[in-house]
C-alpha cells in the first residue's frame, strides 16, 4: 500500500462519476489513465493474526469492514474463498441517512462498508482480517482512501461479536508492534454493527464496470494482489450480489 499522500491530479470517484456521465472521461481516457496509475495502493506482506477464532462454528459468521470505495472492498471479498457473499452499504449511523446522496456528504455517521457473509470451516476470520488489512484498503490513511476522502471513507471494523472485537484489536495491536507499515493504523473498532446495504446499482459494481476508469485504476489492482498473495484463499468466479437474494 502507498501511504504517501495521493497526488492532486487523481480525481475523486464522485468526479470520475460526473465526467463519465458528461462524456469527458471517453474523450481523455488515455490522459486520465497517465495521471492516475499510481493511485491504487500497493499490497503488504503481512504476518497472519497471533490470534483468531475458532473454527469450531458451523453456522455463516457476519463481517462488517469499511475501507475506503465499497466497490473494491466487494470486489476483493467476493473473491476470497468461502465468502458466501458480500454486500456493499453503509453502518455507524441511522437508517434514515442510509443512502449515497447523503452518505456521500460526509456528516451522517456512516462510513461505506461491506457486509461478508462467510463459513469459518473455509475460511477464518483471521484470515478476512489479513486480507482486509494487506490488500483491501490501506490502514494507514486516516479519513481517505486513495482518491477519496471524507469520514465515509475511513477505515474501520464493525465487529459482530465480543469475540471478533477482541481478535481485530490483538491483531491491530500485533501489526503496530511488528511495524508492517510506515505509519501507525487509524482502523476504528467501533461499537455499532449496523449495516444497510447500498444502492442496487453499486451491487457488484467491479464486475459489471471492468472498464470503468476508478475500478481499472484503484480497485482491480486490489484483486490481482489478493490472487498474488492469498493464491490459497483466491477464488476465480466472485461470488455476486444480484445472484443471490440479501
Amino acid at each position: 500500500m502507498n501511504t504517501s499522500t495521493p497526488s492532486p491530479l487523481v480525481p475523486s470517484r464522485r468526479t470520475m462519476l460526473q465526467a463519465l456521465s458528461a462524456g469527458f472521461v471517453l474523450a481523455g481516457g488515455s490522459l486520465l489513465w497517465q495521471r492516475t496509475a499510481l493511485s491504487a495502493e500497493e499490497a503488504v506482506r503481512i504476518p497472519a493474526p497471533a490470534q483468531d477464532l475458532p473454527p469450531g462454528a458451523t453456522a455463516p459468521q457476519r463481517a462488517i469492514f469499511a475501507g475506503g470505495c465499497f466497490w473494491g472492498v466487494q470486489g476483493v471479498f467476493q473473491h476470497v474463498k468461502g465468502v458466501q457473499r458480500a454486500v456493499s452499504g453503509y453502518s455507524g449511523g441511522t437508517a434514515s441517512t442510509a443512502s449515497y446522496e447523503l452518505v456521500s456528504r460526509g456528516n451522517t455517521g456512516h462510513a461505506e462498508s461491506v457486509e461478508v457473509t462467510f463459513d469459518p470451516a473455509q475460511v477464518s476470520y483471521g484470515t478476512l482480517l489479513q486480507i482486509f488489512f494487506s490488500v483491501a484498503h490501506d490502514p494507514t490513511q486516516l479519513n481517505r482512501q486513495g482518491p477519496d476522502t471524507g469520514t465515509q471513507y475511513r477505515s474501520a471494523i464493525f465487529a459482530t461479536s465480543p469475540a471478533q472485537n477482541q481478535v481485530a484489536q490483538a491483531y491491530i495491536a500485533q501489526l503496530d508492534g511488528a511495524r508492517v507499515y510506515r505509519k501507525p493504523i487509524v482502523t476504528r473498532l467501533e461499537d455499532k454493527p449496523s449495516f444497510y446495504p447500498a444502492e442496487v446499482y453499486h451491487q457488484d459494481f467491479m464486475t459489471e464496470n471492468p472498464r470503468h476508469p476508478y475500478i481499472a485504476i484503484n480497485d482491480r489492482p486490489k484483486v490481482e494482489n489478493l490472487q498474488r498473495l492469498f493464491p490459497d484463499s483466491y477464488r476465480k468466479e466472485p461470488v455476486l450480489v444480484k445472484k443471490a437474494r440479501y
